[in-house]
Parts: structure tokens; sequence; C-alpha cells
């Protein structure tokens, strides 16, 4: 019997001390992620303050203090405590954690969140306790915001972007204060910076780390040096994607990513965990990604080999001009990812200056381009509306 990571939460009773901490609860925990509440989760300490904190943690008997979901739960903070693309859906994983066994003693601590228009930043951390025994350190996924996009795009030319380097800071900071056994993860973006992260802190930490959690995640540029330290890790390394994923399947990564069933329909559709199905304890798993997934891979990747660091620069400046031209809210209402998004690209395009619609538009005819030779022209106008 199958049935998605909500009626996981409902159903799953036992404590982890009963049923080891797996895929679906670190899924779940990189969605909670998406809880914005720096009045209720204590900010990640300072300086020499991190030598005094697992003392004040464990002050109670073992049970770590700080806050836990119930305390989230103030209806007069749902407007800003449920950010990105599903609050429905998160509203009801919350409600699930607060009742949950399983869930509901976790000690939320150390959050962080930076946002930057400027520099393309969007950023959060929290980190998650059970008792002395493990913690979970989650990295949030990307929020509906123009600048959490732009740093996606910014990954394709540029390593380190700010929200990686922040990702291993952080887990080096919080590492110290925080039980022997470490999980680190998270989902989307989340899961990129947490593989940065586990790759790139310090070596006395990255030992500890039992396990890190990547749901659909972005990879990096081919010939990443993080690529080369992440294998290192393989063995520690949990990669999940749909069978259509779309995300997931962007760049290069260290470890083939283990195939789960979604119900949704359409690859962006799937990008949300909460169309993911389970199968007992873990994820239903399936073969392979489908045919279009491992083409969405491919044809991305030759047109990004295929340009200089600096000339993907001056693409990803140009698709951004036209999201400001266009008028769009947000990222969402943008970057809508499916058949019809170079069609609306191509039409904010032309609100734009000369040479960045002239730039832009070669762009996209080359991918358009590839996607075709590789694929046929039916399947690259189901892809990328060719």
């Amino acid at each position: 019997m199958q049935y998605g990571i909500l009626e996981y939460l409902e159903r799953q009773l036992a404590t982890f001390d009963e049923v080891p901490f797996g895929a679906v609860d670190a899924a779940l925990l990189s969605q909670a992620c998406m809880l914005d509440a720096p009045w209720a989760v204590p900010a990640i300490p300072a300086g020499d303050q991190r030598r005094h904190v697992l003392d004040k943690l464990f002050a109670h008997g073992g049970r770590p203090r700080g806050a836990h979901f119930r305390d989230l739960a103030r209806a007069e903070r749902f407007d800003t405590l449920l950010c990105g693309f599903t609050p429905t859906e998160l509203k009801r994983e919350l409600f699930g954690l607060i009742a949950s066994p399983r869930f509901r003693d976790l000690a939320l601590c150390d959050y962080l969140s930076v946002f930057d228009e400027a520099s393309h930043t969007q950023f959060a951390a929290m980190t998650f306790i059970w008792r002395d025994e493990f913690a979970y350190v989650g990295f949030r996924g990307t929020d509906t915001s123009f600048a959490g996009w732009r740093e996606n795009f910014d990954m394709a030319y540029r390593e380190p972007v700010r929200a990686q380097a922040l990702a291993a800071t952080y887990l080096d900071a919080v590492a110290d204060h925080l039980p022997e056994r470490l999980f680190v993860g998270g989902h989307s973006k989340g899961g990129n910076v947490a593989l940065f992260a586990a790759a790139m802190c310090r070596e006395d930490v990255r030992a500890r780390i039992e396990r890190v959690w990547c749901h659909d995640a972005p990879g990096f540029r081919t010939g990443s040096s993080v690529l080369e330290r992440a294998a290192h890790l393989a063995e520690r390394i949990h990669m999940t994607v749909p069978q259509d994923s779309l995300v997931g399947m962007l760049m290069d990564v260290p470890v083939t990513p283990q195939v789960v069933h979604s119900d949704a329909f359409g690859g962006i559709d799937q990008h949300s965990l909460f169309t993911w199905e389970v199968a007992g304890d873990d994820f239903a798993y399936v073969e392979r990604v489908a045919d279009a997934s491992r083409t969405v891979h491919d044809a991305i990747n030759e047109w990004l080999a295929a340009m200089e660091p600096r000339d993907v620069e001056r693409v990803v400046e140009a698709l951004f001009a036209a999201a400001a031209a266009s008028g769009a809210a947000d990222a969402r209402a943008f970057l809508r990812l499916g058949p019809d998004t170079l069609k609306s690209v191509r039409e904010a395009a032309r609100r734009i200056d000369d040479a960045s619609r002239e730039i832009l538009s070669q762009a996209l005819g080359d991918l358009a381009a590839i996607a075709v030779r590789r694929a046929g022209r039916d399947v690259a106008a189901a892809l990328f509306g060719e």
C-alpha cells in the first residue's frame, strides 16, 4: 500500500528510538525548514556563546530546550510563517508534526536567515535535535522570490554562491554544540547547499555526518571541485528525484539518485515532496527517471558546456532583466517551468534592451536546437515549448 508523506506523518507513531530516522523523516524536516519563525526558534549563537549552548540545551534530563513545533502554531503568524510554493500542505504538515509522537518532542534551534536582493542571496537553516541522540541540520529550499531563483541560476556559472558558502559556515558553527550523530539535508536548493556544506565543512564535522539527504536538488557545474570532494562521501549521500524530475536533473551530481514515485502529473508539480509516495517506512521507488527527464539533463548540460562562465552569466542577467520587465509578482508567476516557459520568456524579452534580448534569444535558440537534435521536434516542443 502506498500513500503520501503527510499520511506517513499521521500514521507513523513510532519514536526514533523504535524506528530509526530515515529518508521520509528527512523529507518532512526539509519541508519544515520552510516554516519561517525567527520569533520562536532560537537564533544561531554567536562566538563564545557556542561553548555554553550544549549545557543549556541538555539542562533538563537530556531533553533539549528550545522551540517545539507547537510553538509555531500561531494563526496571527501564518501569513509569514508558511513560505514557499505549497503553504496549504505546509500548514497541514505543521499540525501533523505537533501531534506526532515521532516529531513533537524535537527541539528546534539555531535559526538563521539571510536575504539580500543585491547579492541574489536567499538562505535559511534550522537544526532539529532528538534528545542527545542526533541532530538533523536542515537547509531551506528556494522560496518564491526573484533573489532566491536568481541565486539558483547563478550556480550554473559561479561557485560558491553565497547560500552555499553560508551553508558550510553554518554547519561548522552549529556542529560544536550538537549531538555527535549528524544528519544534513534539504529539498531543492536546500539539498544542493546541504551537500556543499557536507563536502566543504571541517574534517572533524564531516566525519560525524551519517547521511546527507538531497531531495530533488540541482547538482553542480561539470568539473566542479565540490563533486570531487562529495565523491568521498558517496556512501553517505542519499539523493532522490521523482520519476519526471526537472530540478533534480539539472547539472551533475556525485551519486546516482534513487527515483521516487510521485502521484503528480507534470515534472514541476512532482518537485513538491507532498506528491511523493511512501511504502512502509521508506519512499516508494521506481526503476528509473522518465526519458524526458534524462533529455532535459543531457540537453542543459550540453548547452552549459558550450558556454564560458561569463557567457552563462550574461544569459542569466538577460533572463532576469526579462523577469523584471514582465511585471510578474514573483518567480513563481514568471518561471512556470513547463511547455510555455520559453514562449513566456520571449514575450517578456520584448521589453528589455536590444543587447540583452539578442543574448537571451540566441541562448534559448541554442538550447531548443540541442533539444530537437537529441529528442526530436515533438519531444522538444513538449519539454521546451518549441
